[in-house]
């Protein structure tokens, strides 16, 4: 049987990321917004198995340049949700492997935190700042993400993302985009970013 992308559910309560998201910003984030990415992906691999099924032709640009967006939206949500967590266990600075690389790279992890911001403040439109690792240089990078799938460097590990879509924090800052990016860092689950730098770390290149 044919598997399709399934909305991933939150490893905490909707109330849980208060004050900095809250519960109505989260829930309408998660349950409209990635659903409707969700949605998006399986439409189109309904419709490439019923074209290729009946041996119809469809625009195979179009269809590819819209998965990537949908794809990319459910991947990047689901990194979102991870690397956030209940402000009483996150936030503060990184430890064990991550904290070495930032210190390695950046100088110091308020050097990194003033890069990482510049970056999510500063993408235009919609989309994500993320913290990469590139394997072939052994370095951190900062990638600014337009939409889900512009300005992707392959094959470098995403780390932890910042979601700068209006979408994602209208209700709480309005047109306010530095006051969302500042509050995050309050509700950074270093473990699971860490954890992330760790398994990468030990994949083959």
């Amino acid at each position: 049987m044919k598997k399709f992308y399934e909305l991933p559910d939150l490893e905490y309560g909707y109330k849980d990321l208060e004050p900095y998201i809250s519960e109505e910003q989260l829930t309408i984030h998660h349950q409209k917004h990635h659903q409707a990415y969700v949605d998006g992906a399986n439409a189109l691999l309904k419709k490439f198995d019923s074209a290729r099924e009946k041996g119809e032709d469809f625009d195979i640009k179009a269809a590819a340049k819209e998965l990537s967006f949908h794809v990319g939206g459910f991947v990047l949500h689901r990194l979102f949700w991870g690397n956030m967590g209940p402000a009483d266990k996150c936030g503060g600075e990184p430890k064990s492997t991550l904290a070495k690389y930032i210190k390695k790279d950046f100088g110091s992890f308020e050097r990194f935190k003033k890069e990482f911001s510049q970056a999510a403040v500063g993408a235009e439109g919609s989309g994500w700042a993320a913290l990469t690792l590139c394997r072939r240089t052994d370095r951190l990078f900062i990638m600014q993400i337009e939409k889900h799938n512009i300005n992707v460097i392959p094959n470098f590990r995403i780390l932890m993302v910042l979601d700068v879509w209006e979408h994602a924090y209208y209700l709480d800052y309005k047109n306010v985009r530095p006051g969302f990016v500042d509050a995050f860092w309050n509700i950074v689950n270093w473990e699971e970013v860490n954890k992330r730098t760790e398994i990468w770390l030990e994949s083959p290149l």
